[in-house]
């Protein structure tokens, strides 16, 4: 009896990790396992032309590079970018047969080993389980937003809801068992667009042409996000959508002075309430601005380490719940020998040796401090900072803390002092830490800080940004 009941018990925790996934919590603020309902905090990673470019071995050293540095979850798109409809993927193959009727080019039999048999998507499923093996999510665009909206390398094909609709029907009957999917639609492009105000072009029937297909699939609480053109948020032609669960930002690439914590706390008090996270920060290596024709490396460089960490903190300390890193030659996965890089300056890296730049091997630090607090009931609180908060992106302090007040963290973008308010925070021993976003090493700061206002100086002025902690016992 007891045999029996412990291969029930067993089965039923299988049960629920095959059908695991992620969800809004009770608050609609943040995230959580649907099952366990633990706080899920998204650290994602821009890997858009994985299916496309890279082969089976190159795959999984992608993804197990990007697990060991603490990613849950991958960002790519099966009709990708870069021509993905019309160039072949590393194996010779393409996702149609036939873009008039879009016929999937689908062989018989998955063997890798004979390219009559292992096709585009069998690709697309060895990647999806890969990344399954690696317990991390695949955050799958169905097509990249030009095969919706025209202007780019496209082709749109789908132009109208029908053929959206049987092309995600398709695409979710093939991964509706599979745990680790996040649906994503958009692709860099606006759902409606404007001139002067007014609406000019509005693609919101194909998305939701999409969203329809993949609920009746895989029922009305899978999760679906969409990924907006730069400089914006979901929010302004999304929020009355009912299968959004998620809103997403592009702060994108064009400038260091974005200050993308702002539309989050605005995203936060719309309604119905939703999770809101910036889902394309700059890119580490990114040209700032290349697109005029007039970008140099003395005049406006590349985001380095710093910039993609100034960003993301703040976003998150705004009230994102979670974060997405990117490195600009990783996403494309540049490699001279197949591709020409896209908008690289005049610097080629090269995605093998930049799945180790600076900012991949830290922000994961942000992670598991966001974690190692239970509470992911967090505000952002101006009022916590008595001293100067700073005007601007390179100087703009950013505070929260949870419900009760009992935690504090707050993000120093330079390593100046800065004074706390700690009549607003609870009532108790007060414990005071500094956090190096660089390193993830903590240093307790000892004291008794029982007045009303305290300064604290950053442990060193030559690390450029710093968090402080402060925990109520």
């Amino acid at each position: 009896m007891i045999r029996k009941i412990s291969i029930l018990f067993f089965l039923s925790l299988f049960s629920l990790t095959l059908s695991a996934q992620i969800t809004p919590d009770s608050s609609g603020r943040w995230l959580v396992g649907k099952h366990d309902g633990q706080p899920f905090f998204w650290l994602g990673d821009t890997g858009w032309e994985l299916f496309h470019r890279l082969d089976r071995d190159e795959a999984v050293h992608y993804l197990k590079t990007r697990s060991s540095q603490g990613f849950n979850v991958i960002l790519s798109v099966a009709l990708a970018e870069v021509d993905g409809i019309r160039t072949p993927n590393r194996y010779g193959d393409v996702p149609f047969s036939d873009l008039e009727t879009l016929a999937w080019d689908i062989t018989p039999g998955n063997d890798s080993g004979d390219p009559a048999q292992y096709d585009y998507w069998d690709h697309v499923d060895f990647v999806i389980r890969e990344a399954e093996k690696r317990k991390m999510y695949i955050g799958l665009l169905p097509t990249w937003g030009d095969k919706v909206v025209p202007g780019a390398a496209g082709p749109v094909i789908f132009t109208n809801e029908e053929r959206a609709y049987h092309y995600a029907k398709k695409l979710a009957e093939r991964y509706k068992d599979q745990w680790n999917i996040i649906w994503i639609l958009g692709g860099d492009r606006q759902s409606v667009e404007h001139k002067n105000n007014r609406i000019t072009a509005d693609y919101r029937p194909i998305w939701r042409a999409m969203a329809q297909a993949i609920e009746e699939t895989c029922g009305k609480d899978a999760f679906i996000a969409y990924h907006p053109r730069g400089g914006s948020s979901t929010s302004r032609n999304l929020q009355q959508e009912a299968w959004l669960d998620m809103h997403a930002i592009q702060s994108s690439h064009g400038s260091r002075e974005v200050r993308v914590w702002n539309q989050i706390a605005d995203d936060l008090k719309r309604t119905p309430s939703r999770p809101v996270m910036d889902m394309e920060p700059c890119y580490e290596d990114h040209p700032v601005n290349p697109w005029d024709g007039r970008w140099t490396r003395s005049e406006r460089g590349y985001f380095d380490d710093y910039d993609v960490r100034a960003r993301i903190y703040r976003a998150v300390f705004a009230g994102g719940c979670g974060t997405v890193y990117g490195h600009h030659q990783v996403w494309q996965f540049v490699d001279t020998t197949r591709n020409a890089p896209i908008w690289v300056g005049d610097t080629i890296v090269g995605w093998q040796k930049a799945l180790e730049a600076k900012a991949a091997n830290q922000i994961h630090h942000l992670k598991e401090l966001m974690l190692s607090r239970s509470d992911f009931d967090r505000v952002m609180d101006h009022s916590l900072i008595a001293s100067e908060r700073g005007s601007n992106y390179t100087d703009e302090i950013i505070a929260t803390r949870n419900r009760e007040s009992s935690c504090v963290m707050i993000y120093l973008p330079q390593p100046l002092p800065v004074t706390v308010n700690l009549q607003q925070l609870k009532s108790g021993r007060r414990v005071v830490t500094w956090f190096n976003p660089v390193s993830g090493k903590k240093k307790k700061v000892r004291g008794r800080y029982k007045a009303e206002q305290e300064t604290f100086t950053p442990p060193s002025s030559s690390q450029r940004d710093w968090v402080l902690l402060i925990d109520v016992k």
